[in-house]
């Protein structure tokens, strides 16, 4: 097992103590302990993700597992947010959103598969890596909106975390479907390029097939004849 590996399993790791976290009753959302600790942990976790690409690339430790595990946590880190963000700030993250941002993970995750199958792979886009930004800052937010709605900054300068956490909501949700569709035009082409390619190669083939002369036997008996 090597560090980017390990590393990536410690996301994996900490997905239950993040949900036990939110919906635990032992720590107190009265101080505001619940939330920020769930809050740490979340973007500690977040930032794995790219110190184990990192690592991975530069030690020259880019494996099978890990290749498989990586997206794998990604995908399991953000789900399981969502669905306890459903149960603990629904007013924020009802549970439609929760469906449409898993759904969008099973979507990239189905079409990749695909991809695989057909020999080609759907790299990870920009819009993607941004997608993934603007998810990090709106689970943060809905887990503070949990128990502030906004902080005094400096005397009267106010910081809106209920505004903010409501923003980046419908914010994620218009970048996660534009990735989607995003992916989807990606797979689809490539699906395109690939049956084109197809159908001029059987048509090549098909065109330079020529009849098979007999044996020389046979056009010496028809010869005879």
């Amino acid at each position: 097992m090597n560090l980017p590996n390990s590393i990536t399993l410690i996301r994996i790791f900490s997905i239950p103590l993040l949900m036990w976290i939110l919906s635990s009753g032992r720590f107190s959302s009265v101080t505001g302990e619940k939330e920020l600790l769930a809050s740490a942990l979340f973007i500690a976790a977040s930032m794995t993700d790219g110190i184990d690409g990192y690592l991975a690339r530069k030690r020259g430790q880019v494996t099978t597992m890990g290749i498989l595990l990586d997206p794998l946590a990604d995908k399991l880190l953000i789900a399981a947010a969502f669905v306890t963000l459903v149960q603990f700030n629904p007013i924020l993250v009802p549970a439609w959103i929760a469906v449409i941002v898993i759904g969008r993970e099973f979507l990239v995750s189905g079409l990749r598969s695909i991809a695989a199958s057909e020999g080609f792979t759907i790299e990870a886009s920009e819009l993607g890596k941004f997608k993934m930004v603007v998810q990090i800052v709106s689970v943060v937010a809905v887990i503070l909106d949990h128990r502030w709605t906004e902080w005094v900054v400096y005397r009267h300068y106010i910081f809106p975390v209920h505004t903010i956490a409501q923003v980046a909501i419908g914010f994620m949700v218009c970048v996660s479907l534009v990735s989607a569709v995003d992916y989807f035009v990606a797979f689809w082409s490539k699906i395109d390029q690939r049956g084109v390619k197809r159908r001029r190669r059987a048509f090549i083939l098909s065109r330079r097939r020529k009849p098979v002369p007999p044996p020389q036997a046979d056009r010496d008996v028809a010869a005879s004849t």
